[in-house]
């Protein structure tokens, strides 16, 4: 995901220990100015830099990271090499892959996350970049200090999961929505009438895993309607997100073409650098799908919003949104577009999810008919796909 310009951290995560940062790269400008950029920041520290995966793994005890930014890279032992060994020491570490956008790196940085890192950045390409590069530093700083907290959060005190509240046959179809912003409840709409004739998902932070989960038991309903997905990624990885997901599903994945139509028994994947939308071929005939490079929408590109939105006007009360794991509140507009539409909106539970901002938004607007954990959505989207309306 692409932020605009650094800012200071919001007041609610400013009391208690700050979030301790290990940045590994052998590159001693980007060492120095990873550093610079994390002490800048009230609420993080950095408390060591290294120039290898061995040093990393050496100091990692005394050192007691929260987050480790970790070059893929270097010499001696390499980021990849150095991760397994890093997460066997300290388990709920959260590890951020750096590496310059590449194919190969983004083949690695997508096996890192299989490993156990939680999430990724690519890099500019030089030094020089790198220095100059406002939305980079955004994104770092945004990405150590969300995934930072998490883990705090789940170390210092267990989180009572929120209920959903299912909506009673009088508040029905927009039930009373009630939360208290911590640990209260979630209203959920009733299920729409109308059954699903497609399936769009919108993912960022942790997505890789999630579509990985839900894709690979998902079949019948691949087989019944078209899928499409917007993953927060540069161009590159969604390349080689499409192969892996291809994989998995055990159908084609590919990034979606302009004006290709869309057809069932397919998954198309917003490419990295574009929006990926659906339109009418004529304005009445049959869906197609259309690439847009226009500006950044929620400070991403691709972004979920164009493409729920889109959807709402092409396929209505027949489209079904699932939102998955991701920071900020992407996809909350084109949610409410397809609840008026009269479609279907479902989210990924906070306790499951790596970071509970896209869902989370999309959940406590009162948009949704469920809101599961990761290793239940796939059997409700099968059963909705199906005819239940449940």
């Amino acid at each position: 995901m692409n932020l605009a310009a650094p800012s200071k951290p919001p007041a609610a995560v400013m009391p208690g220990r700050r979030i301790r940062v290990m940045i590994v790269d052998d590159a001693v400008v980007v060492r120095g100015l990873f550093a610079r950029w994390v002490e800048a920041e009230p609420d993080l520290e950095v408390v060591a830099t290294l120039r290898s995966g061995r040093e990393a793994v050496a100091q990692l005890k005394h050192a007691d990271p929260d987050v480790v930014v970790l070059d893929i890279d270097m010499p001696d032992l390499d980021g990849i090499a150095a991760l397994p060994l890093l997460l066997e020491q300290k388990r709920d570490l959260i590890v951020i892959m750096a590496s310059t956008l590449t194919r190969r790196n983004a083949e690695i940085s997508l096996r890192a996350l299989s490993l156990g890192a939680t999430d990724y950045i690519p890099k500019p390409t030089s030094n020089q970049e790198v220095a100059g590069a406002v939305s980079f530093r955004r994104d770092l700083i945004e990405k150590i200090r969300q995934l930072g907290l998490r883990s705090k959060r789940l170390r210092q005190a267990p989180v009572s999961p929120r209920t959903a509240i299912a909506p009673d046959a009088k508040t029905a179809p927009r039930a009373k929505f009630r939360h208290d912003h911590a640990h209260g409840p979630i209203a959920l709409r009733a299920m729409p009438a109308a059954p699903p004739r497609v399936l769009l998902i919108g993912s960022s932070t942790g997505g890789p895993q999630a579509l990985n989960t839900i894709l690979g038991h998902i079949a019948p309903v691949i087989e019944q309607v078209p899928v499409l997905i917007t993953q927060h990624m540069p161009p590159t990885f969604t390349a080689i997100l499409a192969e892996h997901l291809t994989r998995v599903a055990k159908c084609p994945v590919h990034e979606g073409q302009d004006g290709e139509e869309i057809v069932a028994g397919r998954i198309y994947l917003a490419p990295g650098g574009k929006h990926m939308t659906v339109a009418r071929r004529d304005h009445v005939g049959a869906a197609i799908i259309a690439i847009e490079d226009g500006l950044l929408v929620n400070f991403c590109k691709p972004a979920v919003d164009p493409l729920f939105t889109s959807a709402a006007t092409v396929w209505g009360a027949k489209a079904m949104a699932l939102v998955l794991t991701g920071m900020g509140s992407d996809g909350l507009n084109g949610a409410k577009a397809i609840v008026a539409a009269g479609g279907h909106v479902m989210a990924q539970d906070e306790a499951s999810s790596v970071v509970w901002g896209m869902p989370g938004q999309v959940a406590m607007a009162g948009l949704c008919s469920s809101v599961l954990p990761i290793n239940e959505i796939a059997p409700r989207l099968t059963r909705l796909f199906a005819g239940e309306r449940a």
